[in-house]
């Protein structure tokens, strides 16, 4: 059992603490083509512990805040802020986050697991059902996201993640990418 404070948090332990990275990989949209930035970025996880729901569901939960800046200049590009969530006693594992643009993404997948790196792969889509993207008007108009795939490798050290989001802007669809690599603070 994997546990903190008294509580399992399954495939979602590894994630606890700070983690600081300057690898990171952006390719955005802009109105006549493609933007990449490189970026520096960390993630602070802390364990809320366990809620139930409905008396039938059991799930541990993981608070985080990201923050990303350009290598290039400081300027913050990115902040974030959500939940990981594990149904203790499935391979279950849910990602909830805010951006402040307006937009929210409830996604969903499972979990890889090996004695040294947990995986954690995750998606929503504007028309899913279950694991949905809920926006302002003014991006749904101007800047829809279609679907959100990620997944998240972390080991005792080392934390990648790389995601896709499918944007619907500028009059074209274009897949805005992320990848970083980000290293445990002691």
């Amino acid at each position: 059992m994997n546990t903190i404070d008294e509580t399992n948090y399954g495939p979602l332990t590894k994630l606890i603490g700070t983690w600081l990275g300057n690898k990171g990989e952006d390719i955005a949209p802009e109105p006549n083509g493609t933007e990449e930035n490189s970026y520096k970025d960390s993630l602070i996880f802390k364990g809320v512990g366990e809620t139930e729901n409905a008396e039938s569901q059991l799930l541990s939960v993981v608070h985080y805040v990201q923050e990303v800046r350009r290598t290039t200049n400081g300027n913050q590009i990115h902040h974030e802020t959500g939940y990981w969530l594990w149904e203790q006693g499935s391979n279950t594992v849910m990602h909830s986050l805010t951006i402040p643009r307006g937009m929210c993404v409830l996604a969903s997948g499972d979990v890889e697991q090996s004695a040294d790196e947990d995986i954690l792969n995750v998606s929503a889509a504007i028309d899913e059902q279950d694991w949905q993207i809920i926006q302002s008007p003014f991006m749904t108009k101007n800047a829809k996201l279609k679907s959100y795939v990620q997944q998240v490798k972390v080991t005792e050290d080392t934390l990648s993640y790389s995601q896709t989001m499918m944007l619907d802007i500028y009059g074209n669809e274009f897949e805005h990418t992320d990848n970083s690599v980000l290293k445990r603070q002691r």
